[in-house]
């Protein structure tokens, strides 16, 4: 398994790289690590995507009701990413007739990039995280 290894901490350093040159993060630095070693799996990314949308979007209701900011947000955010991800992984089984690989990566991964989302916005975390992943992936491939 070092090819994992591998995997993880080469995104690791091209995630930094990238946030260090652009000033965007991919999601967080630990995140497009985690994709690279599921893109040969593309419902799992595509979960875990689904329920950091969800996330973000329980945030959001919250902090209308609550003053939420800055470590607490992080924090709820992250919680709640891990509730949903064990929620996603026990409920799906049994709303689908054969079992398809829509499990979520990590417990934090979701949260991570729900505030990622929140900090930064969609579109520019979600591009960062896709070229960051794509890249270690092909990377990890041509190398390990």
């Amino acid at each position: 398994m070092p090819s994992s290894y591998s995997s993880f901490f080469l995104g690791l350093l091209l995630a930094l790289l990238y946030a260090e040159i652009t000033g965007l993060s991919p999601g967080g630095l630990i995140v497009p690590g985690y994709f690279a070693l599921y893109l040969n799996q593309p419902w799992r990314p595509l979960s875990t995507l689904a329920v950091a949308f969800l996330t973000l979007l329980v945030g959001r209701l919250l902090s209308r009701y609550f003053i939420i900011f800055g470590r607490r947000r992080f924090v709820l955010l992250l919680l709640t990413g891990a509730c949903l991800g064990q929620a996603w992984g026990l409920a799906l089984p049994h709303l689908l007739a054969e079992p398809v690989g829509l499990r979520v990566i990590g417990w934090v991964v979701p949260g991570l990039l729900a505030s990622s989302f929140e900090r930064q916005k969609i579109l520019p975390s979600l591009a960062s995280l896709i070229f960051v992943s794509v890249l270690t992936f092909f990377l990890s491939q041509l190398f390990f």
